[in-house]
């Protein structure tokens, strides 16, 4: 492709309250592109995201060096129990590190965001963290490897000067891109002449205390100076129940068995050595999981031996739970699929990853009944009420099924008794008057309905739970984006619940014929509780829209003959809390020739943060104007009218030749 570049785009640190000109001016011009190629894949000029490879790199990075688009969008949520508390962990579900070989890694978006949503801290691999940052979180890999790595090590560490700069750059790498912290790797044979003040640190079992690279897989006498110094130590993979058994009455651990971590290669491992770790009460990280992925030769599999995998581990792992306030939303979105749906109806046809658009995830089970029944539940992407999955409830409801408490002295049959799922365990504090809405999709013969449990706040530690039913309700009031839609059910409800706090959330399942065995079939799309009160609040709209970094590609395109492509950067404010994604649109308003009329708006994809790159898109040959506009999808369930979305508009001429 030739490139082409525009002139005259805002700067891209301009505020975005500033006051623009309605329409923005390009003039097109045959010149190449000034995007960082770092950053941006020279052919489509989309977004990337990379690592830095040398200390040079390192010591030399800039705030203005970074990629915008790789800001994470999504805070830490709050988690019960938080992770300090919590006595058995687990790298990879409590924590997760993203590892490359790069000697900084700076996780991908997708990850922080998905990771955030949950409460998830991020750890991993082999990593031990450095000095100055300010929780041991989300975390990149800071990594030194072999002979270069001892070069690097020896180059950083020669003095506190030296190591401060780069504990430096790490804390504003971090805070620039958002997430929680940094782990080093060290393996490579390495004289540790002075350790890192005031550092959060979990330690690879891999150096010893001289410096010397021998890995004990176990915590001993040769490396319990570093777990005396960081917040946990991950042992190597070679460990035997005896060393384990060992280490319980070390005197070196100090009470603090919960920060020890022993590695399970899920390549070289079963869920023997998951048993053996928890019988010994330490906590354990798992390497490698993606065996699930990587081993399987028909990829189509996968997640059929996902679910599989996990359900054999599931009774060593611990649940944490969700702990954000009000609204809650799921609509089990697992952030990949083979087509996007959009309230029931198919919205993009193609498969798609981008785990910045998963939502919360819920418990799975697969329970055998007696009397030949099973429930099971399971991510399903062949249908959705929002984005690519949604929750598949499926099973037997056998004859035998029934109430135990009925009355002998009457001739009717006994009431049938519903099958329970259990699709979220939380801890969020419900408003005095919460609106709870369920969509789904049922086989014949059943009827569904939503049980919620609560607690008091205060007494959370003695679950005091209330089992509460939700009614259902008509819709009307509530505004017409709660309306059933499509093929859908929907059952809708306002509890007014003071001073509760919700733990459960489960879906009943009940046949509404005479005792026989039942296949049952229920596809839940969306679950939703949002505060009444927060109804009443006007919403927000978007401010400040503006494009920068404008390049013109001319291309292949749908006619024979190439192409104008337009690729730029949107951004604008508007409160990321509040929405679940942005849908941003482009509509031609007038092309060279002016007899035709404008177009429709046309989907061009989403956005997770205030920020959107458009690559590719094939537009009218010079002069034109076309529309570029942002719609926000909020978590409170209902569309913004279209006077509160944003818009722009970009007019462009041929560049004049000398």
């Amino acid at each position: 492709m030739d490139p082409f570049v525009s002139e005259g785009d805002p700067e891209p640190s301009s505020s975005l309250h500033e006051v623009v000109h309605e329409v923005v001016h390009e003039v097109v011009h045959s010149d190449s592109s000034a995007l960082p190629a770092k950053h941006h894949d020279p052919d489509t000029t989309e977004p990337i995201s990379c690592g830095l490879q040398t200390l040079e790199e390192l010591l030399s990075w800039k705030r203005s060096d970074a990629n915008l688009f790789n800001v994470a969008a999504v805070p830490l949520a709050p988690r019960d129990p938080p992770l300090a508390a919590s006595p058995r962990r687990t790298l990879y579900i409590d924590i997760f590190n993203y590892f490359t070989h790069n000697m900084v890694t700076i996780p991908p978006v997708v990850w922080t965001n998905a990771a955030h949503k949950h409460g998830v801290v991020v750890l991993g691999g082999v990593s031990v963290a450095i000095m100055g940052l300010p929780d041991l979180l989300l975390s990149g890999t800071f990594i030194t490897e072999w002979t270069d790595g001892a070069v690097v090590c020896e180059a950083f560490l020669k003095d506190e000067e030296s190591y401060r700069a780069v504990a430096d750059r790490l804390v504003q790498i971090s805070h620039c891109y958002g997430f929680d912290g940094w782990l080093i790797n060290i393996e490579n044979p390495l004289s540790m002449h002075e350790r890192v003040p005031g550092s959060l640190v979990l330690w690879y079992d891999s150096v010893l205390e001289k410096g010397e690279l021998k890995w004990q897989n176990e915590l001993n006498e040769s490396n319990r100076v570093f777990f005396g110094a960081c917040d946990g130590f991950f042992t190597n993979y070679n460990w035997t129940e005896q060393s384990l058994e060992w280490m319980t009455g070390y005197s070196g651990l100090d009470g603090r068995q919960a920060d020890v971590y022993v590695g399970v290669d899920v390549f070289a491992r079963g869920k023997v050595a998951l048993e053996i770790i928890r019988k010994h009460s330490f906590s354990v990280a798992l390497f490698a999981p993606g065996w699930v992925y990587e081993t399987l030769s028909d990829k189509t599999q996968f997640r059929k031996n996902q679910d599989k995998f996990w359900a054999l581990l599931s009774d060593f792992l611990n649940i944490h739970r969700p702990a954000s306030p009000l609204p809650f939303v799921s609509s089990f979105c697992q952030g990949f699929g083979k087509a996007i749906y959009r309230r029931g109806q198919l919205d993009v046809s193609r498969s798609w990853f981008n785990l910045s658009a998963q939502e919360v995830q819920p418990l799975y089970y697969n329970t055998q009944l007696e009397g030949g029944g099973s429930l099971s539940s399971r991510g399903c992407p062949d249908d959705a009420w929002n984005g690519g999955c949604s929750l598949l409830l499926e099973g037997v409801i056998p004859a035998t099924h029934i109430s135990r408490k009925w009355d002998l002295s009457t001739v009717r049959l006994p009431p049938l008794t519903p099958l329970t799922q259990l699709i979220f365990s939380l801890n969020v504090i419900l408003a005095p008057k919460t609106l709870v809405t369920l969509i789904y999709k049922s086989s014949p013969g059943i009827r569904v309905s939503l049980e919620l449990k609560t607690t008091d706040p205060s007494q959370c530690t003695h679950m005091n739970v209330h089992d509460v039913k939700v009614p259902p309700v008509s819709a009307a009031g509530l505004g017409d984006g709660l309306e059933s839609v499509s093929h859908f059910s929907q059952l809708c409800s306002q509890l007014e619940l003071r001073g509760c706090a919700l733990r459960e959330v489960s879906v009943s399942i009940q046949r509404d014929r005479e005792a026989q065995e039942t296949p049952i079939s229920c596809r839940v799309g969306e679950i939703l509780l949002i505060d009444g009160a927060s109804l009443q609040t006007p919403p927000q709209l978007v401010q400040g829209l503006c494009i920068y970094d404008v390049v013109w590609l001319r291309g292949a395109g749908t006619s024979t003959s190439p192409c104008l492509h337009l690729n730029a950067t949107m951004r604008w404010d508007y409160p990321t809390e509040l929405v679940r994604h942005f849908r941003v649109y482009w509509r031609r308003l007038r092309g060279p020739d002016p007899r035709i009329p404008p177009g429709q708006l046309a989907l061009m994809g989403r956005a997770y943060s205030n920020l959107y790159r458009v690559t590719e898109l094939e537009v009218p040959e010079a002069p034109g104007l076309l529309e570029l506009v942002v719609e926000p999808v909020i978590r409170k369930g209902f569309p913004l009218p279209e006077s509160h979305w944003g818009r722009r508009s970009l007019s462009y001429t041929e560049a004049k030749t000398k």
